[in-house]
């Protein structure tokens, strides 16, 4: 059985390489901008551990920039109709800041995903719990362009083939097939992301956040590529709240996800374009622990063939430096 391809690993949602899940797919929601450089830690030499937790519920079936009305489609259906996945993604990351303008950074992603789907020809659903550790992400940064108004730094890294991507379905008429690639853990894949940053002071209470990356796979696995992505995103933080222990932000993020290619991908059902508003706020606990919290919702999305799509996308976690 061939699967509309939803959300994987993303990125979007990891913050040490930029917060981009790893599989890139067209229908998924991240927040885009690192969480070191949100909070403008770009500047501070040092050592920071983060962990993030991220819901990007999928529940509507989207065609082109329309939702589909599934409850109008007859079953047996001729194409495969996707019900429902729900993402959830624990991060660890590892970040340093060296005082000679370099950086680097790790990060392990564990996810879990209960998958609901009415295959062609059939009338009940068959359902998956994909889980397990994701694509590690390496990366490095240096910014050496930086000048006395502001901080610019060039990323670059790699995505390792650590996870998993042949589980199969637990139940229903597609018991023990093996789940659509964009659904597991691991693309199988190793991908390279190049991108570049910058962070401003606008005057002594708001700062301005510019990130660009570009994420493409290096080879392909067992008949599977994952398409290149392109993303950008720019925030504004507002640093004058309660003496800057209480840190609010909006980004506007935009994403361009091109179709996966391989014998084993949804290749019609993969990529679009995609704008999504998400406003937050970091909160300083103590002098070396920060909480964030954010929630993202489209602007716009396009999807090519038929793909679930999330209207909301919930973030939140814990930021220690050391």
């Amino acid at each position: 059985m061939r699967l509309i391809k939803t959300a994987a690993l993303c990125a979007a949602i990891t913050p040490a390489l930029a917060a981009t899940p790893a599989l890139a797919c067209a229908s998924c929601g991240c927040t885009f901008t690192s969480d070191w450089l949100a909070q403008g830690l770009v500047t501070q030499p040092g050592q920071a551990l983060t962990i993030r937790y991220d819901y990007v519920p999928q529940a509507v079936l989207q065609t082109d920039t329309h939702r589909v009305d599934t409850a109008a489609i007859e079953l047996p259906p001729e194409r495969e109709i996707e019900r429902r996945t729900d993402n959830h993604y624990l991060t660890v990351s590892y970040d340093r800041q060296f005082a000679n303008d370099w950086g680097i950074s790790v990060a392990v992603p564990v996810l879990w995903r209960p998958h609901r789907t009415i295959g062609e020809d059939t009338t009940e659903e068959t359902r998956s719990n994909t889980h397990g550790i994701g694509d590690i992400r390496l990366s490095a940064r240096w910014q050496g362009l930086s000048t006395p108004k502001g901080v610019t730094g060039l990323q670059f890294g790699l995505i390792l083939p650590t996870g998993g991507f042949h589980q199969t379905f637990t139940s229903g008429p597609g018991a023990g097939e093996v789940v659509d690639r964009g659904l597991q853990p691991g693309s199988g894949t190793t991908q390279a992301v190049l991108g570049a940053y910058h962070y401003r002071r606008v005057g002594s209470e708001v700062a301005l956040v510019a990130q660009a990356q570009v994420q493409f796979a290096l080879n392909s696995r067992e008949d599977f590529r994952p398409g290149t992505v392109i993303e950008g995103s720019t925030a504004v933080q507002w640093l004058g709240l309660g003496k800057g222990t209480i840190v609010p932000q909006i980004q506007i993020n935009g994403r361009v996800s091109v179709r996966d290619r391989g014998d084993n991908s949804d290749r019609e059902n993969s990529g679009g374009e995609q704008i999504y508003v998400a406003p937050g706020f970091t909160a300083k606990l103590n002098s070396a622990l920060s909480a964030f919290a954010n929630v993202q919702v489209p602007l716009y999305m396009r999807v090519n063939g038929y793909q679930l799509t999330p209207r909301v996308v919930l973030s939140t976690g814990l930021h220690a430096r050391f």
